[in-house]
């Protein structure tokens, strides 16, 4: 099988707005309530240069009354825009948030059925920052810019067809002086916004992702003396960050440019617009409609220059949020769940294994772990025990050989069932802030408190638990030790109750006293259900019947 992928630092751009369209779909009566509010909004603006031009004429004409028409009309417009403007605003606020906690829950999913190696592979600090902080500046991007760009956009189209019904000539004009030298601007600014803002954003991730390393190893850079080496890191990540960052702002400055045309057009229009007027006839009204329709098309272009920026970093941002979409998506099983049996011999034959390709940790291994069995994984650092122990629980797929579960693939078994009928404790179980009783309940189908009572009771772990300084309402942050961790993962093992219970190096590392506590709680949840145990301690080797040994990845010995 091939190695894990990896996320690309620099995701392909082109294409990003299509491979999004399925997330919209959803959502797609909110958005078109959200479009067409902001549409009407944006005609109402375009048709203000028309009431000026209108106005102009009646005061040509000396004709107050028109002029007072002319006078509510604009009110009209400008009040008519405001109401539409927060209308659409609101709903496309609405909208956005809806498609962004979309994309949230299911980066949340994705990374929860991820296999492991992909997770294992990637750097954890690239992981946080696509599933947190992308997701908060595209919601940003969402709720302040949105509204803006699809409003200048729409402005600048509507606004073009007005000055075409004015007058094509001064339109022509206009196209032909400002649109060339905008083009250029905009063409030049693309040419280096795109590896630009991706090296940015890369650069962004690499350095959140040395800090979490930095936080996670603090304790073996500070007790090494490596506090010099990491700070050297994590600088010249750093650096990287501001030349990137700086490279960026040099490439947004190149809309500046669009200033220059604005001038050279508004310039063109007088002089030209004022002849037609003193040669042809045009009328003044027109000149007026082009100049005050320039001026807000000339901002709006202004403001789309800058919204350009925004767009392409939140373009950039969703590129490598799908991504991970992309890269995170496990394949479905094939549904044959509801044929495994509660209980059932686990079997693995001829399994091969490796990580980087050409480097083999386990080679043509088999194993059988009968219903109610109890067997320990045994061999020294490296023989490829803990890489054997998540292959048998289906958190890596093989590269060879067959896991099997009741006679059925674990390929095949669908993945929440196969969590319930086989369960992995790893050597550091994790706990989340909260509680012991809120960790406890990290499992399919939270428990009561009383499920959790009689689950206490039959591992012999009430006392200790009333022991705690607030019993189950202890904070399960720090203030327990590994083996105690080790406890609250048998707790949990004992509210699924599996078939088969993996546990890997569970009385590693810990005091006497709690590793005889672990051992005779596993005497007791060992009841009819198969115990496979990555053993370190004598003493637990010693209470298990049987063993695999492995070295160098091979079975030396089966069962004993």
């Amino acid at each position: 099988m091939p190695e894990a992928p990896l996320l690309s630092e620099k995701p392909r751009l082109r294409g990003v707005l299509r491979r999004t369209v399925p997330f919209l779909r959803p959502h797609r009566g909110v958005l078109a309530m959200a479009i067409g509010l902001g549409t009407a909004a944006t005609l109402a603006l375009t048709l203000v240069p028309s009431v000026v031009g209108w106005a102009v004429d009646r005061v040509a004409g000396r004709d107050g009354e028109g002029l007072g028409f002319a006078a509510a009309a604009f009110a009209g417009l400008v009040l008519a825009r405001l109401i539409l403007l927060r209308s659409g605003e609101i709903w496309l606020a609405k909208a956005g948030e809806r498609v962004v906690k979309s994309l949230r829950d299911l980066v949340v999913s994705r990374l929860a059925t991820a296999p492991l190696r992909f997770l294992e592979a990637q750097r954890s600090g690239d992981l946080l920052r696509r599933s947190t902080t992308e997701i908060a500046d595209l919601a940003s991007f969402v709720r302040g810019d949105l509204p803006d760009l699809l409003s200048v956009t729409g402005y600048l189209l509507f606004t073009t067809i007005l000055l075409l019904v004015y007058s094509w000539q001064l339109t022509l004009v206009v196209v032909l002086v400002f649109l060339p030298l905008s083009v250029l601007v905009m063409r030049w600014f693309q040419r280096g916004a795109g590896p630009a803002f991706a090296a940015e954003a890369a650069a962004q991730a690499a350095v959140a992702a040395t800090y979490r390393e930095g936080l996670q190893a603090r304790e073996a850079i500070v007790s090494r003396g490596a506090e010099d080496q990491w700070r050297e890191r994590f600088d010249r990540d750093a650096a990287e960050v501001r030349k990137t960052a700086l490279r960026t702002e040099f490439v947004v400055l190149r809309t500046g440019g669009v200033t220059l045309a604005q001038s050279v057009a508004d310039a063109t229009i007088l002089v030209f617009g004022g002849g037609l007027v003193l040669a042809w006839g045009l009328p003044l009204s027109t000149v007026a409609v082009f100049v005050v329709a320039m001026r807000q098309l000339f901002d709006s272009t202004n403001q789309l220059t800058t919204l350009i920026g925004q767009l392409q970093t939140s373009r950039t941002g969703l590129a490598r949020l799908l991504d991970l979409l992309d890269l995170a998506e496990r394949p479905g099983g094939s549904g044959r769940g509801a044929d495994v049996p509660e209980r059932g011999v686990l079997e693995a034959s001829t399994v091969d294994f490796q990580y980087t390709a050409g480097v083999p940790v386990l080679t043509g291994v088999s194993c059988t772990f009968p219903p109610g069995s109890r067997t320990g994984l045994v061999g020294p650092t490296g023989s490829g025990k803990t890489t054997l122990a998540k292959i048998l629980t289906g958190l890596y797929p093989v590269d060879g050989g067959c896991v099997r579960y009741a006679g059925v693939p674990l390929e095949e078994i669908e993945p929440d069932l196969l969590r319930r009928r086989i369960m992995l404790v790893p050597q550091r179980v994790h706990l989340v802030a909260g509680t012991l009783r809120d960790n406890i309940r990290l499992v399919p189908d939270p428990p009561p408190d009383e499920r959790i009572a009689r689950a206490l009771e039959e591992l012999g772990l009430r006392e200790w638990a009333a022991n705690l300084p607030a019993g189950l309402d202890t904070p399960a942050g720090d203030s327990l030790s590994a083996g105690e961790r080790q406890l609250v993962g048998l707790i949990r093992a004992a509210l699924v109750d599996p078939a088969v219970l993996v546990l890997d190096e569970a009385t590693a590392d810990v005091d006497p006293a709690t590793g005889d506590r672990i051992e005779r709680a596993l005497d007791r949840l060992h009841a009819g259900r198969s115990l496979i145990v990555v053993a370190h301690r004598q003493s637990t080797i010693d209470r298990l019947p049987a063993a695999v040994r492995l070295e160098s990845g091979r079975v030396l010995a089966g069962e004993r």
